[in-house]
């Protein structure tokens, strides 16, 4: 089961906010004060709104001398909503119903249909559209949206539609605030999960009895002491006993604890910064243990008290926990923007949210400036140099129709960043221009140096990196890729010097080491100048043949491109 639209009508600053998609990831960007923040805590009290009813509903089967209906109980909207603060306040004087309403919907994969026809005893089509309707009183109901002669019984139902959701999809909100009392509360509601399923082990059952069993005796003192007292002022008590319910003394176990963070000092999380809070109470939900079969994690602004690193290592996180979460998030930051699905960005202004079209809506919303030539792209490709820029621009027509479509459009531009030096600048600034990248480097020490910075700030994965690597050789690049034929003969009516010889073709150094030593075996000086000018001779060379560039036997790195550019642009192209 998994959430795929959600609306929200008249909660807080949000006055009307519908069919918002929800994908496996959806992000939320817009301004300060435009009502992101709303949208996700609306989300959360829509989801805590679902499992309270289905907790009541349940209290009603076990017969536990609850109201036969607690739907209208205060208690139960404690801290998940109240009219005087989440009713948009200028409304709240005006003629009218004065609800706030929400809509989920949900899908269900096919075995859960089956599941919801033997349970609910209804048929269902394969999504599940609830409404859940909140007002000035202390009365809410949820309806099931669904038309047709069976949506009257749909309703009647709705207790156990309602417990069948909650029991199916969880939802945990973590707000941007997040001070010790609300780490420790989310690491509460896990420890509580967690533990939970030692409810069924026999060994845990008696353990429990066990200490009950020995507590007895100092409790029943202890009530004897206070019998005592009241029975001169209340003379017709009789009794006074101090009992521990097992279910409660269970979940007492459960709830009393302390969390130390030893960081080179061992400290409670109360007394540590709110970086290390927010980490904590993030990073714990990554390896929570999912037994029911879906889950939400609504994030207000991740990013709050963080320094970048730690952004970095956050968000590989909630990447993370993609595989067995709908995670939705609300940010300032374009890191966290979603690059791979545009519309699963949702822009919310002035209350209001739609899904994003294109890059450059979210790159407005953010008050992000980009250069013109990046302001479509979505995709960039990253090089080295000038010279590999007119290479590859020549050459890709002949390599790939998809790639070639998607320069074309646009949507991939090739960056030529001067020099491997210069790939931490450029990875930082492209994420912040939320754009998607890929990688080509030469195969040599001084792109092995940078690639290791780069991964480790968290800028760079290998699968978003290719090195020009040659087969028998130590060190290669670009260059070490294009088939000699094309330039031999330029060289020589260029410098005088002849390639066609062993010093040049047999030996296993990168181009430019062969290159040098080829120039000072035939009695001719090669400087860093006379260095680009053959690279700008091969590069020409290249732009004038290029179905032709490529050699043979060394063209499988720039083979291995093509394939991960392809794969990158496939939807778009």
């Amino acid at each position: 089961m998994k959430l795929v639209k959600f609306s929200v009508t008249k909660y807080r600053s949000i006055i009307k906010a519908h069919n918002i998609p929800i994908s496996n990831t959806t992000v939320l960007v817009g301004k300060n004060n435009e009502g992101k923040s709303n949208l996700l805590k609306a989300l959360s009290t829509s989801m805590g709104l679902i499992a309270k009813y289905s907790h009541n509903s349940r209290w009603l089967r076990m017969g536990n001398n609850r109201p036969k209906r607690i739907r209208n109980s205060t208690q139960l909207q404690k801290n998940i909503y109240n009219w005087e603060n989440d009713y948009p306040i200028g409304l709240q004087k005006k003629r009218g119903t004065k609800n706030t309403k929400f809509r989920l919907e949900f899908e269900l994969t096919d075995e859960e249909i089956l599941t919801f026809k033997k349970e609910i005893k209804s048929n269902l089509n394969g999504t599940l559209p609830l409404e859940i309707t909140i007002g000035k009183g202390d009365e809410y109901e949820i309806k099931v949206l669904k038309g047709g002669r069976g949506n009257k019984t749909f309703n009647s139902k709705s207790d156990q539609i309602s417990r069948y959701v909650a029991e199916r999809i969880s939802c945990n909100y973590i707000p941007a605030i997040r001070t010790h009392t609300q780490t420790l509360s989310i690491i509460d509601d896990l420890v509580a999960f967690e533990l939970s399923s030692l409810d069924s082990n026999p060994e845990y059952k008696n353990a429990l009895k066990k200490i009950l069993e020995i507590q007895q005796p100092l409790l029943d003192t202890l009530s004897e002491r206070i019998l005592e007292p009241l029975s001169e002022f209340l003379p017709s008590i009789n009794n006074v006993q101090i009992n521990f319910n097992e279910e409660n003394q269970r979940i007492r176990y459960r709830r009393d604890f302390d969390v130390i963070i030893d960081d080179g000092t061992p400290t409670s999380i109360e007394y540590k910064g709110d970086g290390v809070k927010s980490l904590a109470a993030l990073g714990l939900l990554k390896n929570k243990t999912y037994r029911s079969d879906a889950s939400i994690i609504a994030i207000e602004e991740p990013e709050s008290h963080l320094h970048p690193g730690a952004i970095h290592q956050l968000q590989k996180i909630i990447n993370s926990l993609e595989d067995e979460n709908q995670i939705v998030i609300s940010t300032h930051n374009p890191l966290f923007v979603n690059r791979n699905s545009i519309e699963s960005n949702i822009i919310v202004e002035a209350g209001n949210a739609k899904a994003a079209k294109n890059i450059k809506e979210i790159r407005d919303t953010l008050g992000i400036k980009v250069s013109d030539n990046l302001t479509h792209a979505k995709y960039t490709l990253i090089v080295e140099g000038e010279n590999d820029r007119a290479a590859l621009t020549a050459m890709i027509p002949h390599l790939s129709e998809k790639i070639s479509s998607a320069i074309t459009n646009n949507i991939l531009v090739i960056l030529n960043m001067n020099g491997c030096g210069n790939l931490e600048f450029t990875l930082n600034n492209l994420q912040q221009q939320i754009c998607m990248y890929h990688v080509l480097l030469d195969n040599d020490e001084a792109a092995t140096v940078q690639v290791e910075k780069a991964e480790n700030n968290k800028l760079l994965e290998i699968k978003y990196l290719t090195q020009t690597n040659c087969n028998g050789m130590n060190e290669s690049e670009l260059e070490d890729c294009i088939d000699i034929k094309i330039y031999v003969e330029q060289i020589f009516k260029e410098f005088g010097v002849t390639l066609n010889h062993a010093e040049f073709r047999k030996n296993n150094r990168k181009w430019s080491d062969r290159m040098c030593n080829t120039f000072k075996s035939q009695g001719k000086p090669f400087s860093e100048k006379t260095k680009a000018q053959a690279k700008n001779i091969v590069t020409n060379c290249i732009v004038n043949d290029p179905a032709n560039a490529l050699h043979p036997q060394k063209r499988s790195s720039i083979d291995s491109l093509i394939s991960s550019l392809e794969h990158l642009v496939i939807e778009d192209s």
